[in-house]
């Protein structure tokens, strides 16, 4: 009896060092997205070529000094945000042809035209320099601009922080909202926005001040904002080390990655959100942020729910919700990777999210998430880090911009949403470990019932309870 299960634990063994790579590259990886546009540096559609000289000659337009950050895509046209962290800025934010499949590497046209972004002694231009840009259902983009030119250098402020609202239909400008002293702070610093647009005329918008650490919500219909605090908007003084492609700094960014749920019967969403400097997932119901009153009060706090960990290093920027699926996208910029978690799931755990796309090369510093109307993914890759300390390399792909339908993406991860019997090889696995015969003297014993639950165990990540 020893003998045999010695054997049988062998033959158990033996199947489960056969079939980990295999099971492991199936499931733990995917990185199905494609490089869909690249660059080694950003160009852009001037009017003729003497002008784009005229750019180059006059410093008006350097090259070397123009970085992508953000990304939204609706319809035909993907829209890119490029900050002015250093003069040489010609436009801040343009946008390409989706339609034009000619090269990988377009020229960006600005938008909504050359005269928007137009630096001058006299008058700051319309569009000064945005991070994160959201277009809504309702056909109109929301531009958060944050006034800053010459970010790395002479920072100059041109404009307060502005809320900027375009109709996509013929590019007019809808709406400015400037932010009043009320909403913002010394240390205020505005990358990132949210956008809840279940009701056009009711839409309500959510700001991440990373700077200051808090959240400015804004009505759309009351034409009126307010700031809302949590110590959740804070940094973690234990996650601002970080570590991407050989070059080393610490971040105390606050308040960043914002992502809404769909709305759910009641009218309300749910906000997810994070500081670039933590490793943990918070949330909390918009039914608390859209009411001024509820949100300014000092019993907030009991609102705001905990989610859970990423784990070590697993810092996150940019995330966004497909709300088709109900998965959370992410990226991480600290490993170069971009992850997933499933909302539906009450566990927020390192097990229980999955790793979309990983590369030291492709997704170095991912850096802007979004899913488009026709639930396509995708994520714009910048080497920020390498834009602020050290120097990229002109002769290099710098920027790329990846996509993948998300059901192509979320494929075989932890975030699928798919139900799939269990592989058969596992089934396979199950038949040499489990005995056919239900004799009392052959029943197979506890011990032998503890091997194929340890090994299924690591196999599929789950504890399988033998019953006799």
């Amino acid at each position: 009896m020893v003998s045999k299960e010695r054997g049988l634990a062998a033959n158990g063994l033996f199947l489960l060092f056969l079939i980990f790579p295999i099971l492991f590259t199936k499931v733990e990886c995917n990185d199905n997205l494609r490089v869909a546009y690249e660059w080694k540096q950003i160009d852009f559609n001037y009017p003729s070529e003497e002008q784009r000289q005229q750019a180059i000659d006059s410093k008006e337009f350097i090259a070397a000094n123009v970085i992508p950050l953000g990304l939204e895509v609706y319809r035909s046209r993907l829209f890119v945000t490029l900050p002015r962290w250093k003069g040489g800025v010609p436009a801040s934010l343009a946008y390409l042809d989706l339609n034009d499949n000619t090269t990988k590497s377009p020229r960006l046209t600005p938008f909504p035209s050359w005269q928007a972004h137009r630096l001058s002694s006299d008058d700051p231009p319309e569009i000064v320099s945005p991070f994160r840009i959201r277009a809504d259902k309702c056909g109109r983009l929301w531009v958060l601009d944050t006034g800053v030119a010459d970010i790395l250098g002479n920072t100059t402020v041109l404009r307060p922080t502005t809320l900027l609202v375009y109709d996509l239909h013929n590019d007019n400008l809808l709406r400015r909202f400037p932010f009043t002293s009320g909403l913002t702070k010394q240390d205020t610093f505005f990358a990132n926005i949210a956008v809840e647009d279940g009701d056009c005329m009711d839409t309500f918008v959510y700001c991440g001040d990373l700077g200051a650490s808090g959240l400015v919500v804004y009505s759309w219909k009351q034409q009126d904002a307010w700031r809302v605090n949590h110590n959740y908007f804070h940094p973690d003084p234990l996650a601002g080390n970080y570590s991407i492609d050989g070059i080393s700094f610490q971040w105390d960014d606050g308040l960043f990655g914002l992502a809404i749920s769909k709305q759910q019967p009641d009218g309300y969403a749910t906000l997810y959100f994070h500081p670039l400097s933590s490793t943990m997932e918070f949330s909390v119901s918009t039914m608390i942020l859209r009411n001024k009153t509820k949100a300014t009060s000092n019993d907030i706090y009991k609102e705001f729910k905990i989610l859970g960990s990423r784990g070590p290093n697993a810092q996150a920027g940019a995330s966004f919700l497909d709300q088709l699926t109900g998965v959370l996208f992410y990226a991480l910029p600290n490993l170069n990777a971009v992850a997933c978690w499933k909302t539906s799931n009450r566990a927020y755990t390192i097990k229980s999210q999955g790793r979309v796309y990983m590369s030291s090369t492709e997704m170095v510093f991912p850096n802007d998430i979004k899913v488009d109307d026709q639930d396509r993914l995708w994520v714009l890759s910048d080497r920020l880090h390498k834009y602020m300390y050290a120097e990229l390399d002109s002769n290099d792909v710098n920027f790329r911009i990846l996509t993948a339908h998300v059901q192509e993406a979320i494929e075989n991860t932890a975030c699928d949403t798919k139900t799939k019997p269990l592989p058969d090889i596992i089934n396979r696995l199950g038949d040499i470990l489990r005995p056919t015969q239900t004799s009392p003297s052959s029943a197979p014993s506890l011990q032998s019932f503890g091997i194929y639950s340890l090994i299924l165990s690591l196999v599929l990540g789950t504890r399988f309870m033998a019953t006799m």
